[in-house]
């Protein structure tokens, strides 16, 4: 459809730069404009109403007009508008906030800075574990480990850490120091004959060999989401985190939990880490912190990282790291509010019972269909991954864009999807939904399936 003059649409055209969007066929196709939400819907311009089975960007926790938020917000701005945290300054929504979050994360007498987005936060665990190792002796221990297909943010050193082609590709990334294992997924990785638990066991040994390759004494981290979000919704297989660990554990390398998908309930546990049995030294969250009615994301630290640190600032006089906005009260106080509403509501419980339900219905619907080859997931997120053969396993050519063209068909009928790499549409909507809403959404999902259905059987696509 062509954008038409002096809309909304022609506007953005002619000044706006969107990430993750082709900018050359944005200028044709134009944004799809988003007008107001309500729950778990959203309209846009036209006043067309869609499920949104993402909650925006894995974040919009308790939907889209929660009014407690909005007046914490209005309330901390007629207060206290700005503060910042530098030099020992502090105020009460910042103090409150440290110890709610402390309180809840599975690290013991942890300390925690506060940032503006999950890169932001990434990036200050990154140079936490350089100071950290600084502070030990140690300036050769920097090297740091993700995943390929890990999704870590966007900042030069999280998109390092990142391994997803499109976050390298013509940024000259990554940096030197940055290195990545295997992706954990069993259903494409497992060899012929293997259980998860002995493909958890090869996942180990190689990282072990990467560790060795590399020196021991130069790897300082790794990073891992508890669920592979970005990368394609991907579940570790069983006792993964257990063997990844007993690896990192034996050549003294930390393990960084990034929890900014998974935190807050999601996978039908506060945090992810509870969820997979992980133990790690240093903890980043953001998204639902603030239910993503604010900026804002933490990076937290045991007191095994906390103490060097701590001793480190002291020998030169001062914590060189931070941000303007670190602990901002508007954000801070909205992530107060939103952090109430889970506890009240019981948040964890809820995802644990609707996600259960949303499972449920997504193999009964889809796990039959001709083009899905896995349904995988846990708690309130999940995905399907379309295949062009179910038998070998084998995925469509990438250049046919299958997931993306099933995204929006989506729109089509009312929903606004998120594809993923090898054609697999997440879900992962506001946790405040309804059993009756995700039967609502997967009627529209499914619609927009049966109408990809038919154009890959005209077409006949080939697989890769």
């Amino acid at each position: 459809m062509a954008v038409r003059p002096n809309s909304a649409a022609a506007r953005d055209v002619a000044h706006t730069l969107h990430p993750y969007t082709d900018l050359v066929a944005h200028e044709s196709a134009g944004p799809m404009v988003i007008s107001r939400g309500k729950g778990v819907r959203v309209w846009d311009e036209d006043g067309k109403d869609y499920i949104e089975t993402v909650a925006g960007l894995w974040c919009a926790s308790l939907g889209f007009d929660n009014e407690r938020l909005a007046k914490a917000a209005y309330d901390q701005m007629r207060i206290l508008p700005f503060y910042h945290s530098f030099t020992a300054k502090s105020h009460g929504p910042l103090i409150e906030l440290s110890e709610m979050l402390t309180a809840r994360v599975p690290l013991e007498d942890s300390r925690v800075i506060f940032s503006n987005s999950g890169s932001e936060a990434n990036d200050t665990a990154i140079k936490m574990v350089w100071y950290y190792n600084n502070a030990l002796g140690r300036p050769a221990k920097k090297k740091i480990i993700g995943r390929l297909k890990g999704y870590h943010g966007i900042t030069i050193g999280a998109a390092s850490l990142t391994g997803l082609p499109y976050n390298h590709r013509s940024f000259d990334l990554p940096l030197p120091g940055f290195i990545h294992t295997m992706t954990p997924h069993f259903y494409h990785g497992g060899a012929e004959g293997e259980t998860e638990e002995q493909f958890a066991t090869r996942c180990a040994d190689e990282l072990e060999k990467l560790i060795l390759a590399e020196g021991p004494d130069t790897v300082a981290a790794m990073f891992a989401e508890p669920i592979m979000g970005a990368g394609g919704v991907i579940v570790p297989p069983a006792t993964y985190f257990q063997k990844i660990s007993a690896v990192l554990n034996k050549y003294d390398v930390l393990l960084v939990a990034d929890e900014v998908i998974c935190g807050f309930g999601r996978t039908g546990n506060y945090w992810g880490t509870e969820t997979f049995g992980m133990k790690p030294d240093i903890l980043t969250c953001a998204k639902a912190l603030s239910a993503a009615y604010m900026p804002i994301s933490a990076t937290v630290v045991s007191q095994k990282v906390f103490r060097p640190i701590a001793e480190e600032s002291h020998r030169i006089g001062t914590f060189g790291h931070g941000y303007t906005y670190s602990g901002h009260p508007v954000p801070a106080a909205v992530a107060i509010e939103a952090m109430k509403i889970y506890d009240e509501i019981n948040i964890v419980e809820h995802a644990r019972e609707v996600g259960a339900h949303m499972h449920t219905e997504l193999r009964r619907r889809f796990a039959g269909h001709e083009l899905v080859g896995e349904i995988r997931g846990v708690g309130l997120i999940g995905a399907v991954e379309l295949v062009a053969d179910k038998a070998m396993k084998q995925n469509f050519d990438p250049a046919l864009k299958i997931g993306a063209r099933w995204a929006k068909l989506g729109e089509d009928h009312g929903v606004i999807c998120r594809g993923l790499p090898n054609d697999s549409l997440a879900f992962s909507p506001p946790l405040i939904i309804t059993v009756e809403e995700v039967d609502d959404m997967l009627d529209r999902v499914a619609r927009a399936l049966d109408d990809l259905t038919v154009q890959v059987r005209r077409e006949r696509l080939a697989v890769v």
